[in-house]
């Protein structure tokens, strides 16, 4: 007497579906990551002891464009006032950062005006430049 089943049930599992769910996600994250900052170097980076990272200091923008015109923080400011401007967001962060965009034709003594700014309210500048292509 055989009391076996002749058809054995086999087992399936139908991964199509998952696999065009994985390509979305996959194609999703590629896209995501290069509109998030795609000036961005990627690199290795030493490890701290520590296990913490530095706190990101705060930044202002400064900017000055082809006619001469000041820029704080897309705010028009005067050379006069730009002090007075940088010295309110500076109460706010003390540990304050400005990155500074020129216009190409700017001479630099209208630049020199804002790094002497800085230097009176003891800010670090950064100057934004565009990469080479």
């Amino acid at each position: 007497m055989n009391l076996r089943k002749r058809n054995k049930a086999s087992v399936e599992v139908h991964t199509s579906a998952l696999n065009d769910i994985m390509f979305f996600l996959m194609l999703f994250f590629l896209l995501a990551s290069a509109v998030v900052n795609p000036q961005v170097v990627k690199l290795l980076l030493p490890r701290s002891e520590s296990g913490q990272q530095s706190s990101a200091q705060k930044t202002v923008t400064v900017s000055i464009d082809e006619k001469l015109n000041y820029f704080v923080e897309k705010q028009p400011v005067t050379l006069e006032t730009m002090k007075a401007s940088i010295e309110t967001y500076q109460r706010a962060s003390p540990d304050l950062t400005i990155v500074l965009y020129v216009a190409r034709g700017v001479s630099i003594e209208n630049t020199m005006a804002v790094f002497d700014v800085a230097n009176q309210l003891k800010l670090k500048v950064v100057l934004a430049v565009e990469p080479k292509k």
